[in-house]
């Protein structure tokens, strides 16, 4: 079925912060976009009335290859059934990805199939989120705020050392070639700089090539990559790869198109106290917001690693909920910790116990974001049996997803921008305590030191 007014876009996230990154700068260019937890309807477009961009929020980048085939040929084959102008994979900003997990030469095989596209574009530059792209190279900002120091990707203090996709090559087309046997070449900053007919002009003399990147620095760049993907995806549906820079790249295109209506106004949220954070993340910079929110007043509750025994989970949710119960009734904001940072002691336990259970050390970090993620839901549908509550932050883009599924969440609306790839929003849930709660997920490198308190103000970084 074919809709006879087609979207501007469909987007699947190969994480949920990474999705929710994408919603922030579709409907900050004034697009009306919804995005949905599970594979979207046409029907339930019609609960959004004016609709333009709809995102598909996924867990590819936690997956293996046979896992990701499992899971994006019905995905991408839902998405290109709305028939919108442009359908984009999006990644994260720093290109995680490896043979084995979150495969994005994977992804392109798959999405060149089901869209018939021979070449597929990535744009790889997000200049807002301090993520830029030249002769190939990637370099990114410590965080994505403030003013952290830029590092080529694999010398990035964090990034460099992730534990589950390292960066050790900072050539994408390189780093690339070791997921995909596809052809790859580069449009490269020389180029895009003299704008979009140049882009287009080589762009022709490379349709031989299945897949091609484009540099990018600024926002100019990102300008003339959004008109010549606006220009072909009037052709016929576009399929292309990259970070939400597509999104804000397609954005400043569309705002020149007059026949695209995108006035959209956000009012400020006001404060929500007390604020609950549930963090799942190991990331440096979650760690320093945990401690300073701490140190701000904030109770601290640890969620043991004992929960990874499925014998103890039961007994933790309860107790970690009725903690929190205790705390939000004293009109206390609590911050929920999986770990504070990647040296907390929880990381090796909760390791030791699930190599105990005889996994590998591939298949750990996915396992444990599951596990953590589920009973960090659970946690959370608990208390909010018994209290209510206005707002809640959600710290680590793996773990989320598996959180915002135990709250039976469907989709998702933005509220408004707090920080750059983290805005705040609205839950739709056929469950009533659920739906209305204003949520915010962040990755882990999202944010400056004092984010909770920020986000419990409502007050835009």
């Amino acid at each position: 079925m074919k809709r006879e007014h087609p979207l501007l876009l469909a987007y699947y996230g190969d994480d949920f912060t990474g999705s929710t990154d994408a919603l922030e700068f579709l409907t900050l260019a004034g697009i009306k976009t919804v995005l949905f937890l599970r594979p979207p309807l046409h029907k339930d477009l019609e609960l959004f009335p004016g609709v333009q961009a709809i995102g598909l929020a996924g867990k590819s980048r936690s997956m293996s290859p046979v896992e990701m085939e499992e899971e994006l040929y019905p995905a991408f084959e839902t998405l290109r059934d709305f028939n919108a102008e442009q359908v984009h994979y999006k990644v994260c900003s720093t290109f995680d990805s490896a043979p084995h997990v979150g495969n994005i030469g994977k992804a392109i095989e798959i999405g060149s199939e089901v869209f018939n596209q021979k070449t597929t574009f990535i744009s790889p530059a997000a200049p807002h989120l301090g993520r830029y792209c030249v002769f190939g190279n990637l370099f990114a900002k410590m965080g994505t705020t403030g003013n952290g120091e830029i590092h080529r990707i694999d010398r990035h203090p964090s990034m460099s050392t992730h534990p589950v996709t390292p960066a050790h090559e900072a050539d994408l087309r390189l780093h690339l070639a070791q997921q995909t046997e596809k052809s790859i070449d580069l449009i490269n900053i020389t180029t895009i700089e003299k704008g979009s007919e140049a882009v287009l002009n080589e762009i022709h003399s490379k349709e031989n090539a299945e897949i091609v990147f484009l540099d990018g620095l600024n926002q100019e760049h990102l300008k003339t990559i959004g008109t010549v993907f606006h220009q072909k995806g009037k052709e016929k549906t576009l399929f292309t790869v990259g970070s939400s820079g597509i999104e804000m790249a397609l954005g400043l295109a569309w705002k020149e198109d007059n026949s695209i209506k995108n006035k959209f106004e956000f009012k400020h949220p006001g404060e929500a106290s007390p604020l609950l954070v549930v963090s799942g993340s190991c990331s440096p910079v979650t760690a320093g917001q945990i401690e300073y929110a701490i140190a701000n007043g904030f109770e601290s509750i640890a969620l043991e690693s004992k929960v990874m025994h499925h014998d103890h989970q039961e007994e933790s949710i309860s107790s970690v909920a009725k903690e929190i119960i205790s705390q939000i009734k004293n009109n206390k904001s609590v911050v929920l910790h999986t770990s504070i940072g990647n040296h907390d002691p929880r990381v090796a336990e909760t390791e030791a116990y699930l190599k105990h259970s005889g996994l590998t050390s591939k298949e750990i970090q996915k396992q444990s974001s599951k596990i953590y993620g589920r009973v960090l839901g659970q946690i959370i549908k608990e208390v909010l049996q018994y209290i209510k509550i206005q707002r809640i932050l959600f710290a680590g883009g793996d773990t989320s997803s598996y959180a915002a599924s135990e709250l039976e969440i469907f989709a998702l609306e933005m509220i408004a921008p707090l920080a750059p790839g983290a805005p705040l929003c609205k839950a739709i849930s056929e469950d009533e305590k659920v739906n209305g709660l204003e949520l915010n997920f962040k990755g882990g490198q999202v944010g400056t030191v004092d984010y909770f308190i920020k986000v419990q103000k409502g007050e835009k970084l």
